[in-house]
This record gives C-alpha cells, structure tokens and sequence, in this order.
C-alpha cells in the first residue's frame, strides 16, 4: 500500500496540472485576457483564504481596481502591466505571468534581503579536489568535518550516489550540507536523500490539493511520511545550511529533514513554494503559473511561504573580506 501511495505522489509531482481557457467564454481582448486571468486565480489558487486573513488581500476589490484601468486600444505591454501589478497584489513570489517580452514576477521575497551566499567563498571550501557524486560534491575540512553541497535536485540523486558519498566521510566529526541557492528540482531527488538521516518513519507533514472553484474547496489533508533509505544512513550531527533561494523541492526537504533528531537548520529563512505547479494559458497566448498543492508541515502549518531555520546567521562582509563563510564558520563551530 505504501509503495502504491508512493507511486501516485510522484505521477502528482510529475504531471504538471495544465489548463487552458475557453477562448469562447473570454475574447482576446484586454478586458477578455484580465477576466480569464482573475477568474484562473480566483478559481485555482490556493491560498487566497490564507492571504486575506494574513494580509487582508480582498480579491474581489483587486478586480475593481484594476479593471477600471483597461482600455480596448491598450498596447500588450501597457495590459501586461496591469495584470503584472494585479497579480503582485498576491505578495506571492511563486506566480509568474508569462509573455513573449517578459515575465512578471514578485521576487521580493529574496530581492529585499541579503543574499546570504557567495559562490566563489563556497568554491574556496570545496577546493579542487572534492569529489562527485551526481548532484552532491563534498570533502573533508580540515577540522574533520564533512562538507556537502548540493546545489539542485534536478539530476537524479540515487540511493548508491548518497550512500557512497556518506561511507567517505563516516569518520567525521559532523556534517554539514550546503542547499544554499538550491532553487529545486525533483521532491523525489529531496525526498531520496532526506532518507538517509533518519532510521525510522518519521512523519513530515501534509499535503492536499483544490476540489472545487471555492476558496476553501480542498481535499482532506494526507500525512506524508519520510522512510528511511536502505543504503547507508548518517548517524551523526547534520546541519543544513539554507538562505532564501531555497525553494520548491527544496523548501519539501528542510520540512522533512527537520524530523530528524540529529539535523539543525542555519542561515536564512527558505524561499518557499509547494513544488507542484498548475499552469492555464490566456487566450493571448500568455500563460500563468503558480503553486498548485498547499503543503504542511507536522504541525500542520504553510511552509508555502517559507520555512525559519533554527539558527539564523547572516553573511558578515567582514569575514568575508577575510575569505571566510560566516554561516560555513558557524556550522563548524557548533559541530566542534
């Protein structure tokens, strides 16, 4: 049964939901495109609830306002901004509107922060001589500390890549894993190498997805659970270093690898983002694309919009003018 259930979650993460608008019931006009793209996320949204109580969004008002900004001879761009501004009205950095000139976006969930990551002072750690194994690379510190980064869950990460990586660094000390700007890539990758920190099963949180066109039209939420790996598992401290581009597959793996009793997240606060997007086309040919399952952690909580680490720590632009990690620094010191 669990292998069964298993088998259906990855067709979900797989088969990305797509729909595209009845070009009869909206005319490709601006005030056709603007109805089909308020109605997509009136009806396929899922977090319009959680964003009216968290922020006060009033969707129906925001139809209001800038519907009265249309004009039948409008140029694309001057539509595209309206509808850009409107969906920004989501404060949600995971919706995207799609054109052939541009993209919208809300990127101010990492835009408005410290990037808390500097790619050639990771390459200095790293060195020359790590070693690979598919999407992780890693080697020893000097102070016998393992040091792992992935940088993506697109490739696959299989059970064999994981364990030998792990069998390397067994004598060490403690470990740390580097996810910083993992933007994501496949849960099942996440969830793969999540499985080799934990020896028993482990419930990691919640999943449901939209039933109707209501605000509030879900699905009964359905536990989801991390199994441990059959190859080599650590047994050791681990800390996950995270900042806010980690989203997506990403955001799924520090939700689970935060059941595990030895791992403790540092850095900064993870982008966000389910990891399942639904995507609808206007009947211009622009095409919208969001989250489309609302994911829990165990304590039933949105990790949509992020995840805190247990540690925050900020890059000082004083170690790093020194050549230092301030968040490699402080993992290390807290492994010692």
């Amino acid at each position: 049964m669990r292998k069964l259930l298993s088998a259906i979650i990855a067709l979900l993460i797989i088969t990305v939901p797509v729909s595209c608008v009845d070009e009869e019931q909206y005319d490709n006009t601006p005030h056709g495109n603007f109805d089909a793209l308020w109605n997509i996320i009136d009806q396929h949204y899922c977090f319009l609830t959680y964003k009216h109580d968290s922020i006060g969004l009033d969707w129906n008002q925001v139809k209001w306002q800038y519907r009265q900004q249309l004009d039948a001879n409008m140029s694309s761009t001057q539509l595209f901004q309206v509808l850009s501004n409107m969906l920004s009205e989501l404060r949600d950095g995971h919706v995207n509107l799609y054109a052939a000139h541009d993209v919208a976006r809300n990127w101010s969930w990492y835009e408005d922060y410290p990037a808390n990551f500097d790619s050639e002072l990771q390459q200095d750690y790293l060195g020359t001589d790590y070693r690979i194994a598919s999407s992780l690379q890693y080697r020893i510190l000097p102070d016998n500390i393992g040091y792992v980064v992935c940088s993506s869950f697109n490739n696959s990460i299989g059970d064999g890549n994981i364990s030998e990586a792990l069998h390397y660094l067994r004598f060490c000390r403690g470990l740390i894993l580097d996810l910083r700007n993992n933007g994501g890539g496949s849960l099942d990758n996440a969830r793969r190498l999540a499985s080799h920190f934990t020896n028993e099963r482990r419930l990691v949180g919640y999943f449901c997805h939209k039933t109707g066109t209501g605000h509030n039209d879900f699905s009964t939420p359905e536990a989801e659970y991390l199994e441990p790996a059959t190859g080599i598992r650590w047994q050791k401290r681990a800390i996950v270093l995270t900042n806010r581009h980690c989203y997506s597959a990403t955001n799924a793996f520090v939700r689970d690898i935060l059941q595990c009793p030895l791992v403790t997240t540092m850095g900064d606060r993870t982008g966000g983002g389910s990891g399942m997007p639904f995507s609808s086309e206007l009947p211009n040919g622009w095409s919208v694309r969001f989250s489309a399952c609302p994911m829990f952690d165990a304590q039933m909580q949105q990790i949509e919009f992020g995840i805190e680490p247990d540690t925050l720590v900020a890059l000082d632009d004083a170690d790093v003018a020194r050549g230092y990690d301030t968040i490699i620094e402080a993992a290390r010191a807290m492994l010692k």
